[in-house]
């Protein structure tokens, strides 16, 4: 664990020593506007006329399997937050397993590659019913905008590396931690051969990257911080909600998408979502979608996989 923790370090006061003085926008040229927004963009739509089997609506439930590295990541961990974390993959990780295997529902974990060292059994608890897929969310849920890219590229290669070798399977998704891009991330996530992206925010349905107005060819399937528990479930200041309440948001989240026949995302964290009253949350919603028709439920990757062939890519 030395040797990241190093990097990380090394990495925040080089990315500090080499960043330039910030103008604010309204002393930008038009060039520079056009240049940053143009950086990385949404390009085409890939909602699909309809989901697998003539379905409505498509939904993809994700699982962001944190635990430690939140508290490991700055280097400054206290023994009670690691405490906290640790609940996710001893208790919380296997209750929200269990509800998605009794209702016979895939979903994708995001894991930082230093979480499931920490709790190798975490492997065998996600791969037991066949039905999920692992993906990358960093190696110690690094902030990688403070990065240079020789070291976030490192980190990232690192981290497939770990999730092949524990999990069995190359993974073919990203989502960076904090869900943020630096300069560099894009092009890390081309040159690693990533399948698809969820980070990133410009849709309700999946489209299709683009960098400096060309297309990548990588699949983008967007978030959002309303469709996060970890904001509304936080129990430190004044944004705790109550899980019927936010259960309510999303589920109206997901009615809209129904109506509008196209894509239902939803990111929840283990050691968040994963405690006994706020797993009722995902309880009320997956009955409630369960009550619809024309639900196709599919991991990430299989539904980028089936929009990028729907789209001829």
């Amino acid at each position: 664990m030395r040797r990241p923790l190093l990097l990380l370090a090394l990495a925040a006061s080089t990315a500090s020593a080499q960043t330039p003085p910030v103008k604010p926008g309204w002393q930008w040229s038009t060039d520079t506007v056009m240049k940053v927004v143009n950086a990385v963009r949404a390009g085409r739509s890939l909602a699909p006329k309809q989901w697998p089997g003539g379905a409505r609506v498509g939904v993809l439930l994700s699982f962001d399997v944190d635990n430690e590295t939140v508290q490991l990541r700055f280097g400054e961990p206290t023994v009670g937050a690691l405490s906290q974390g640790q609940y996710g993959s001893r208790v919380a990780l296997k209750r929200v397993v269990d509800l998605l295997d009794r209702n016979r529902i895939p979903a994708s974990f995001f894991i930082p590659a230093v979480s499931l060292m920490i709790a190798p059994q975490q492997v065998d608890i996600i791969k037991k019913s066949g039905r999920h897929e692992f993906a990358v969310h960093g190696w110690i849920h690094e902030m990688n905008t403070t990065l240079p890219g020789p070291v976030e590229r490192d980190l990232v290669k690192r981290a497939i590396d770990t999730l092949t070798s524990m999990t069995g399977t190359r993974p073919v998704g990203y989502r960076a931690p904090s869900w943020n891009f630096s300069p560099n991330t894009l092009n890390i996530v081309r040159e690693m051969g990533f399948l698809y992206e969820s980070s990133l925010m410009a849709d309700d349905s999946p489209y299709e990257l683009l960098q400096n107005g060309q297309p990548t060819g990588i699949v983008e399937l967007p978030v959002e911080w309303i469709l996060d528990d970890a904001p509304l479930f936080s129990p430190q200041g004044n944004a705790y909600a109550n899980p019927r309440d936010v259960a309510r948001v999303w589920m109206d989240e997901f009615d809209r998408a129904y109506a509008e026949g196209t894509m239902f995302l939803l990111t929840m964290h283990p050691h968040v979502s994963g405690h006994r009253s706020r797993i009722v949350a995902l309880e009320m919603l997956i009955a409630h979608i369960k009550s619809k028709p024309g639900v196709w439920w599919g991991t990430h990757r299989a539904a980028a996989e089936y929009v990028k062939k729907q789209a001829g890519m």
